[in-house]
């Protein structure tokens, strides 16, 4: 065999290298990819159904006072752990409680509805909803909530990170964009002898950047029977 010929075939082992180290490189990226797009199973298999609890008793009507812009804001994780919500009592003067019906919510980027529950508790005015941003998953503090001051300025949801907003005591639809996605509507259940909240499911689009509501991160530890409300100083 001439030097030709091993030289060629050098030329053409190291060429064929080259190509398979190349493509298990673009593997390797894609991986990468496809494991950020596709968030990790989270084991739970459907909405758990969980008592609200505050400072290590079952949150009651009276810890969740009219929402006025400036005061606490009450946050709690659901479904999973680092999924944050907002619980809300919906006033439309700052003091009196108002309530919130049930009512189709408008979805822009499909052009389809889905059915918002209306308020639960004494006034029918508590709502909860998801507190990740639908436009690009920003969280509390960033996206934070304002009371209404007058009949003329109405009570919104705003993020920070590029200006949009939401409607609460309207099932959270969309006011202003970017997002074309309402936040996603948390289920609560209350019980008028026991006083206690529950929530119980989700509805409307999915959390923002999951493929499912039930995927993408840690449950409660099994056996767990409620979820801790925080109140955090977090609106402007």
């Amino acid at each position: 065999m001439g030097e030709e010929s091993i030289d060629s075939g050098k030329r053409n082992f190291l060429k064929a290298m080259v190509v398979i180290s190349a493509g298990a490189a673009v593997a390797g990226v894609l991986k990468g990819v496809v494991q950020n797009i596709i968030p990790p199973s989270s084991g739970l298999t459907s909405f758990p159904e969980l008592t609200l609890f505050f400072n290590g008793n079952p949150l009651k009507y009276s810890d969740i006072p009219p929402n006025v812009t400036g005061g606490n804001i009450v946050l709690f994780d659901y479904p999973l752990q680092s999924d944050p919500n907002f619980l809300l009592n919906i006033s439309n003067d700052n003091k009196t409680p108002a309530p919130v019906e049930p009512m189709s919510v408008f979805i822009p980027a499909t052009g389809g509805t889905y059915e918002s529950p209306g308020g639960v508790g004494p006034d029918n005015s508590v709502v909860a909803f998801s507190a990740i941003c639908q436009h690009l998953g920003c969280v509390p503090p960033i996206i934070h909530y304002y009371a209404a001051g007058s009949p003329a300025f109405p009570t919104y949801i705003h993020c920070d990170c590029h200006g949009s907003t939401y409607d609460p005591s309207k099932g959270a639809k969309v006011i202003t964009g970017p997002t074309t996605h309402p936040l996603p509507a948390t289920i609560l259940k209350y019980d008028a002898v026991t006083g206690n909240f529950k929530v119980v499911s989700m509805t409307g689009p999915t959390i923002y950047g999951k493929i499912s509501d039930l995927t993408g991160g840690t449950p409660l530890p099994e056996g767990q029977t409620y979820t801790d409300v925080t109140v955090e100083s977090i609106q402007g």
